[in-house]
């Protein structure tokens, strides 16, 4: 199991710790390191920082938001990238949801997910392959266009650049049974938002389709420190906040995703307080056992053997979640 570096979005700046954090994860024999972007900083121009300050460490966007930019344009970002930073670019895509999509984008979510992704999958990598012009006959993704309010002469095209590596790994962020499936499919890994250990079996038929070499990378945050309690409460602030907050009341991924991994009661609790402006009782209301299963928190010796768990799944690359260099520290000796 190789270990990546999950640096996140910015909150209200740009954190001066994160070029230091990749080169010491780069030092400590990190595989990869991982932006993010949801309404506020992009994924792609912070990695883009790091790659210059960078020579070995994979560079990984988990995720690219698919309503941000069109596939042939996330196409360009990830071959430009990959062209400088010399072959280095793990593309990893996803959805998100509803109020994100259509509050902050202003598209329509899609009434078919599944299809949207398959088609947005499919122009990329079509654009990186740059065997013939782009076409696609989508129902969201159609090239050239051919909706009613176009002009009828768009032109098939092919990337002027030719891309550095045609086979650049595509990987997707899913939750749901059928996405997951279709990632399977269609993707070369799989990011999922919350990994345990304890209930692997879960996702086993979902992907039971993958292929030879399929990469399973889940998130998970890290702290050695000896109060448990105190650490998990990050963890427990990050899932109020995606559970009672990402998303709406009646279509939340994130808290049905809680609920399939048998915390349905507490799923719905936890949306009821912090719809009801209660952020700091709905962060409480989280489990402390669900908050600890999916995240790698305490002493180094109980760190030690939960890692031991995360070793004997599926998963390929675990992307620790930590502004400590102790921590990863820590994680590289006991994961050597």
């Amino acid at each position: 199991m190789r270990l990546g570096l999950a640096l996140g979005y910015w909150g209200r700046g740009p954190s001066p710790d994160h070029v230091p954090l990749a080169q010491e994860a780069e030092r400590l024999g990190y595989d990869s390191v991982w932006t993010a972007e949801s309404w506020g900083s992009d994924a792609f121009t912070p990695l883009t920082w790091i790659a210059a300050q960078t020579s070995r460490i994979k560079l990984g966007t988990a995720v690219a938001q698919m309503a941000a930019r069109s596939p042939t344009t996330t196409a360009m970002h990830a071959l430009t990238l990959d062209h400088l930073s010399g072959g280095r670019v793990m593309l990893g895509l996803g959805l998100s949801g509803p109020q994100v999509v259509e509050g902050w984008y202003g598209r329509p979510f899609p009434k078919s997910p599944l299809t949207a992704t398959r088609e947005y999958v499919d122009v990329v990598r079509q654009v990186l392959r740059r065997e013939a012009h782009v076409r696609l006959a989508g129902s969201y993704h159609p090239l050239p266009y051919d909706g009613p309010d176009g002009t009828g002469i768009g032109k098939p095209l092919k990337s002027i650049t030719h891309p550095l590596r045609a086979q650049l790994p595509v990987l997707l962020g899913a939750e749901g049974p059928k996405n997951i499936a279709q990632t399977a499919r269609i993707a070369d890994g799989w990011l999922p938002l919350y990994w345990s250990p304890l209930r692997a079996g879960v996702y086993e038929e979902p992907l039971s389709g993958a292929g030879e070499g399929f990469l399973v990378a889940p998130m998970a945050q890290a702290r050695v420190c000896a109060d448990v309690s105190e650490g998990l409460l990050p963890v427990k602030t990050m899932l109020g906040f995606y559970i009672g907050g990402m998303g709406h009341a009646a279509r939340n991924f994130h808290a049905d995703l809680m609920a399939r991994m048998g915390y349905e009661e507490e799923a719905r609790r936890i949306q009821e307080l912090f719809l009801a402006g209660r952020r700091e009782e709905a962060v409480l209301a989280v489990p402390d056992a669900f908050a600890d299963e999916i995240s790698l928190v305490g002493p180094r010796e109980r760190i030690a053997e939960r890692l031991e768990l995360w070793r004997k799944g599926p998963v390929t690359d675990l992307l620790v979640l930590s502004p400590d260099p102790h921590t990863l520290r820590v994680l590289a000796e006991l994961n050597s």
